[in-house]
């Protein structure tokens, strides 16, 4: 690992003893240098010099954008100020499509690792997906940035769950508060649960403020302020919920306003929430890739899209599949795949109703014995579908 540095005060020596004030990762500078463009090494680096210190680490993790480093000799009293560790926001399961390139898809974030610090993953096992990873990432760009060096870089052919960010659940009352950073592993019993919040600025023309406070407003957002800047700009501040900006809002931000409006915001910490797991069962199995956490106040009407959408998704079989929304034992949402039929009465032309009747009865036995040991395998289609949920609200 070779780091960046601008020496604030003191000196460094080269083959002397260093340490990370915020990671508290100890090394010693095997070489010190300034890059003029080349690198050229010299022996001491002082006060006020922007340089490079070859630091003999391997793992790229260990060594942060931002940490202050400090002779061990005499050591700094603290840090200097602004750093902050970086911690990912939004998370998403990474699945390769053919499950034998899973070994591939390992080393392939391995690499990319090394050179991206705020990239975190995790094995991740899907009853529908197969092995993959659970990832971390800083939001929904540098979610797309690592899926396409994935697939560009890597070759990898990859299956991207819906984004979802982290929450706090509390299971029994006066308990531990646990990170969830995946719906499946949200417990379906729960004292509370916590969502994180941000704080939104917008500033946009005054033509459009109507628009934004209704986006706002449409994602359980929270007015703050309103600011005339000038005549024609106006700053709105609002406390949104992160995991509803996560897919689309910065999209219908853009398409509302004519690409008027910017947009930034803070993390403003968790509020407590009324926040369902809404899951999908296909066929009387749930799908635990397919599962969503809500709002109590939408979960209707995104699992009646959700079993809408799966429906015109999943092929059809010899045997009708429901397609079901539940919160825990609740059913809230059906549709059906309506079984392929086969016409068993094609060659009766005549004859006694008891006749055909005994072909629609052994169909119907059939069916009932296919349906008991057949399985519906869910298409790639329909993971998408999620995704895509955002489109119809």
């Amino acid at each position: 690992v070779v780091a960046f540095v601008r020496v604030v005060d003191g000196r460094f020596e080269t083959r002397e003893a260093l340490r990370a004030m915020a990671q508290g990762t100890r090394f010693e500078a095997e070489e010190l240098g300034f890059l003029s463009p080349e690198r050229r090494p010299v022996k001491v680096l002082e006060a006020g010099e922007v340089g490079y210190v070859i630091t003999g680490l391997k793992d790229v993790s260990k060594l942060r954008v931002g940490d202050t480093l400090t002779s061990e000799k005499g050591p700094a009293a603290e840090p200097l100020p602004g750093y902050k560790d970086v911690k990912p926001m939004v998370f998403a399961g990474l699945f390769p499509t053919d499950s034998d390139e899973y070994p591939e898809l390992r080393d392939a974030l391995e690499r990319l690792k090394l050179n991206d610090a705020a990239l975190f993953y995790e094995p991740e096992t899907s009853q529908a997906l197969g092995f993959g990873f659970r990832c971390g990432f800083l939001g929904l760009l540098h979610m797309e940035i690592v899926r396409e060096r994935l697939e560009r870089e890597f070759d990898l052919d990859l299956l991207v769950t819906a984004p979802n960010v982290a929450y706090r659940v509390q299971e029994r009352p006066g308990g531990d508060w646990v990170e969830v950073h995946n719906p499946a592993e949200m417990p379906r019993e729960l004292e509370a649960v916590e969502e994180p919040y941000i704080k939104a600025s917008v500033i946009v023309p005054k033509e459009y403020v109507g628009q934004v406070m209704e986006l706002c407003n449409d994602r359980r957002g929270r007015f703050d302020h309103l600011e005339y800047l000038s005549e024609e700009r106006v700053h709105l501040t609002y406390e949104l919920p992160l995991g509803e900006i996560v897919l689309d809002f910065f999209d219908q931000l853009k398409s509302r306003t004519r690409g008027y409006a910017s947009f930034d915001y803070d993390l403003a910490g968790f509020r407590e929430g009324t926040l369902v797991r809404v899951d999908v069962l296909v066929a009387g199995e749930p799908v635990d890739a397919l599962s969503l956490i809500i709002h109590r106040e939408f979960a209707y009407e995104r699992g009646k899209l959700l079993v809408e959408r799966l429906r015109k998704e999943i092929p059809r079989q010899f045997f009708d599949v429901p397609i079901q929304a539940a919160i825990g034992a609740r059913v809230i949402a059906r549709e059906t795949v309506k079984a392929k039929r086969k016409d068993v009465l094609a060659k009766c032309y005549g004859g006694d109703i008891s006749r055909k009747r005994k072909l629609l009865e052994k169909q119907k036995k059939g069916k009932k014995r296919m349906k008991q040991v057949g399985g519906v395998e869910v298409p790639q289609e329909a993971f998408l579908a999620v995704l895509n949920l955002e489109s119809d609200r």
